[in-house]
This record gives C-alpha cells, structure tokens and sequence, in this order.
C-alpha cells in the first residue's frame, strides 16, 4: 500500500528492492541478513517498520526472516551462517546435511570459524573457532560449508558416541556425497584426537567395501572371534541379473546377508528373494542375519556362521 505523501519514484524504488528481497529470500530459506537488506537499499528506519508491522520478523541478531512462517532448515542454516559472520560456514553433521545427507537429524546447527574471530551466543546455533578452519576446505557454491570429505570427518570427530561416529561416516559414502578414499585423504591431516584410531578403522573398512553400519559391525565381530576375513559387497552374475553379496567367504560358500530395515520394505522382498534364490542355486550356504539382531543376540549367529564354516571345511582362526 503506498505510503502517505510517498512519491511515485520512491514508491516505485521501494517496490523494486522489496522485489529483490523476496527473490534473494527465496533462495536462503526467506531468511536475509541485516547487511544484504542495506546492500538492497533497505533502510534501517523501513526494516524497523516492517518488523513493527510483523511483516518480517528478526531471526537472532544478523538476520531478518522476510515472512511470518516458520525457518525450514535451509533458513535455519542461513541464519546460523549470518550470526557467525562473514568467515563463518557450516561444518560437520550440519555441512553434511545442507550438501544431501538424508535421513539424519542434526540438533543444533554446527559452525566454524577461525580463531581470533568473535563468537556469538545464539539458541539452537553451535558456533566454534577451529585451528583446522581452511578456505581451500570450502565446498564451491551454495551455502558456505565445508566439503562432505571434511565435513564427515570431523563429524565423526565430534560426535557423540562411537556408533554416531561411525553411521555418520558410513552413511555418508553409503548415500553418494564422497567416497572412502577422500574421507583418507582427509584423515591425514588429524594428526591427534581420542577418536582417530576409531576413525581410521571405519575409513579402513568402508576402503573395504563395507557399505553399511551393520557391515562394519559384522567385520570387527568376524575378528573378535578369530574368524577369516569374509570378501565383502561380492557380485555375482547370473541370467537373471547381477547380485551383489553383503559379506562372504567365498573359498567355502558360505554367505551372510545382513539385512537392514530396508529389507523390510515391500519393494525390497522380490528382488531379496531372487538374490537369496540365485546364490543358493550356486550351491552357497545362505544365512540372514538381521541387523537388529547383530545387536542384541551376535552369539547366537556366530554360533551358526561358525557351524557352516566348520561344516564347509573352513580351518578356523584362534582368536587371542
């Protein structure tokens, strides 16, 4: 609505950079930081105004929301972004989120800034200086975070427990966003930290072929009881297509499918019968073994991946 006594260039001026917030808002999650407003031609006494109209609404102290909804998580890490400053960027399970990781839910949004510069205190926003903070460590476009190579390292860093350490890592190269091998390359450069030996392991296994948590977890048990090291994420081919095997020691066809909760999703039971069948068809004893009872019953299943072992002749290791 025009205001009273406003001419009509200033009107035409003021609609014109109103425009250009909406449109930069649309690409941030409709979050704007107080300095792109000015860079607008937004002025303190009109963004004061609309903020009394309850037009736009401050989100912490360097960003404004230009509408009255909710943040989505995209405007959230805008915000979390602005209130860092201009050096701030994502980092760890927060960058991994913002370049694709799915089905992961952060609690507070990570930043990183270098040392020296100044850090504020805002709710839900996790804001930290890091010696380890590099530009050249910086994805390439969109909303500055580090690369999921970097980021997902020092995720699992920082993360709460071992297993979150490890289903951060192994997700990540599960769904895409790098690979084992610049997770390594990135690894290097930790040189002490109570979680690297931990680490180093996962990034070792998923080198491997291991391509879930429950795989991972399969491999260090295989150890702790002094069994051979199955061949993992095996293809096999046949005329109805190509398998591919969770774990397997191949030298006494023996396999074990570890089954995640995917495996119960009905678009997965035809195609998980067809491999099953297959593989039995190659004279290969089959075991199924659910992640959910890798936790709560691994004896139970060792006890019988042992027995076939045996059963095939496999000279088994002691373990010490």
């Amino acid at each position: 609505m025009p205001k009273k006594g406003e001419s009509p260039r200033a009107r035409s001026d003021r609609e014109t950079n109103l425009r250009l917030v909406r449109r930069l808002g649309d690409a941030q999650g409709g979050v704007v930081s107080r300095d792109q407003l000015r860079g607008l031609g937004v002025s303190d006494h009109q963004l004061a105004a609309d903020l009394a109209a309850h037009r736009w609404r401050a989100v912490h102290s360097q960003s404004v929301a230009v509408h009255t909804g909710p943040l989505d998580r995209l405007g959230q890490h805008w915000a979390a972004v602005f209130e860092a400053g201009d050096r701030g960027c994502l980092d760890g399970t927060s960058a991994l989120i913002a370049g694709g990781l799915e089905h992961y839910t952060e609690d507070v949004v990570r930043v990183s800034v270098p040392r020296g510069v100044l850090v504020r205190r805002a709710t839900g926003i996790d804001i930290r200086q890091t010696r380890r903070w590099e530009g050249g460590d910086l994805a390439p476009s969109g909303i500055p975070r580090t690369r999921p190579e970097v980021a997902g390292v020092r995720a699992a860093l920082w993360a709460q427990s071992d297993k979150q350490a490890t289903l951060l890592l192994t997700m990540t190269v599960q769904q895409g966003l790098t690979s084992a091998e610049r997770f390594g390359a990135q690894l290097m450069r930790v040189r002490r930290h109570r979680r690297r030996t931990l680490v180093t392991t996962v990034v070792t296994d998923l080198l491997g072929g291991v391509r879930s948590l429950g795989e991972h977890e399969f491999a260090q048990m295989c150890r702790l009881r002094g069994l051979p090291e199955p061949t993992r994420q095996v293809v096999r081919r046949s005329p109805g297509g190509r398998w591919y095997l969770d774990v397997a020691w191949e030298p006494w066809g023996v396999v074990v499918e570890i089954d995640g909760i995917h495996h119960e999703w009905a678009v997965n039971v035809v195609a998980d019968a067809l491999r099953h069948n297959a593989i039995a068809l190659d004279r290969a004893v089959v075991l199924r073994l659910p992640l959910l009872g890798l936790r709560v019953a691994p004896d139970e299943f060792f006890v019988q991946i042992t027995e076939a072992l045996v059963a095939r002749g496999c000279p088994l290791v002691v373990a010490s």
